[in-house]
């Protein structure tokens, strides 16, 4: 799927999970880091594509994309797994602790943000044709639903024309019947 299209669905995700499981405590800082972090998982899995818009956003970032493009060899295989999951998860679980002040940013609560974007970025592509290899370094992918002819190409109508009304009627229609939830996560948000 496109990077639109991840953002879409990491943001929902993210809005669903935080609504269903509303965090005990969250400042108006972390509020934002999770934002950023839930759209930058939301596109972690797509390091190892040299046009990914993380690339975009560092300076020498096209050269960095062309490295991680030969340390992957091709799109989608550790990053779209379950093992490259853990490893980023393991990785921002070390990392979020070390650099963040907890005083400012919930460092629990972003790591959590980030790894809904990611899931969420494997969930969407594997409604594509390729699916995604889960169990990697086993060869076959997983997609759904499970035949093919019925999975999205990237880029195409379906995606541009189907999948992003149903994404936006769902939170359209999420907001609705969780007003009250969602006002009072947003009104315990401390500045």
């Amino acid at each position: 799927m496109t990077a639109r299209t991840h953002d879409a669905f990491a943001f929902t995700s993210l809005v669903t999970v935080a609504t269903i499981f509303p965090p005990d405590q969250i400042n108006l800082y972390t509020f934002f880091a999770c934002i950023i972090g839930n759209i930058t998982g939301a596109l972690i899995p797509d390091l190892d594509d040299q046009g990914n818009r993380l690339w975009d956003l560092m300076p020498a970032g096209n050269l960095f994309g062309k490295i991680f493009r030969r340390i992957f060899y091709k799109h989608r295989t550790i990053s779209h797994s379950l093992l490259g999951m853990c490893l980023v998860y393991k990785f921002f679980e070390w990392l979020l602790p070390k650099i963040l002040n907890p005083e400012f940013i919930d460092p629990t609560l972003l790591l959590y943000s980030i790894m809904i974007g990611f899931v969420s970025h494997l969930v969407v592509d594997a409604l594509t044709k390729d699916g995604i290899p889960l169990f990697f370094p086993f060869k076959p992918n997983i997609g759904f639903p499970p035949f093919e002819a019925l999975r999205v190409r990237t880029g195409s109508w379906v995606e541009n024309f189907v999948v992003m009304p149903s994404l936006g009627v769902y939170f359209i229609w999420f907001i609705s019947n969780h007003t009250e939830q969602i006002k009072i996560l947003l009104e315990s948000i401390k500045t």
